[in-house]
């Protein structure tokens, strides 16, 4: 119904996978011109305005800058990296699972955000798909750590990998009917197809082989055009 709200997700591979991570959510068709920007990444708000973090958010903030390096890296290197001691680190996370399950969370409250924004004045499902790998690909370098972990046995996440699920193929659903894809492609596919090329730009920005909206501007080619040569 019109007051649905959407999600896309992102492809989340690893031997033998193939689950989602879910991106955006409460993104409508009609949202207005006015929308708030929101800052939706704690590190911007830091370069902005000195602010004191507390215990917790310092933890979460050096296990972004961590595991965005190195995704085995320890909870001693978090605790040296946060500036905190072992023990106020397990105050706040029981274990390492319990670290990058709040990590996860944060992750996809921040990439809902993010594509809030970026798809603030979009009017249709073909514009929410192109804007958001915009609003998105750039947070591949924070974010993309979430793919190295089986984050999706947890059943909290798990249930936003199928709610994304679903809404992203009502997306595709969308744009269908807009005339964006092949009707006969089925709506599954596309979503898979979507879900990696979101990862691929991801990868392609990590290893400084494009820029993030030239990783983009790839992705919607590719998602829309394919990457062949134009037959005459």
């Amino acid at each position: 119904g019109k007051n649905r709200k959407n999600e896309v997700s992102v492809l989340k591979q690893g031997p033998g996978k193939s689950t989602v991570i879910p991106v955006f959510r409460s993104v409508q068709l009609t949202s207005p011109a006015c929308l708030t920007m929101v800052s939706h990444m704690r590190h911007y708000c830091l370069i902005m305005q000195p602010v004191r973090l507390s215990s917790k958010d310092s933890i979460l903030e050096a296990a972004f800058v961590l595991l965005s390096r190195d995704a085995g890296a320890s909870l001693a290197e978090v605790a040296a990296q946060a500036g905190v001691g072992r023990a106020t680190l397990h105050r706040h996370f029981s274990s390492r699972d319990d670290l990058v399950k709040t990590l996860a969370l944060v992750a996809i409250h921040e990439m809902d955000e993010a594509v809030k924004s970026g798809c603030a004045n979009a009017q249709t499902a073909t514009e929410v798909l192109r804007l958001s790998l915009a609003a998105l690909i750039p947070l591949g370098d924070r974010h993309g750590f979430i793919t190295q972990h089986p984050i999706e046995n947890d059943a909290e996440i798990a249930e936003q990998f199928r709610q994304a699920d679903d809404a992203t193929r009502e997306m595709v659903e969308a744009a269908k009917t807009e005339g964006l894809f092949d009707a006969s492609v089925s709506s599954d596919w596309i979503t898979h197809v979507y879900n990696a090329l979101l990862y691929a730009g991801w990868e392609s920005v990590k290893q400084g082989e494009t820029t993030a909206q030239q990783a983009a501007d790839l992705a919607w080619r590719s998602l829309t055009t394919g990457l062949g040569v134009a037959k005459q």
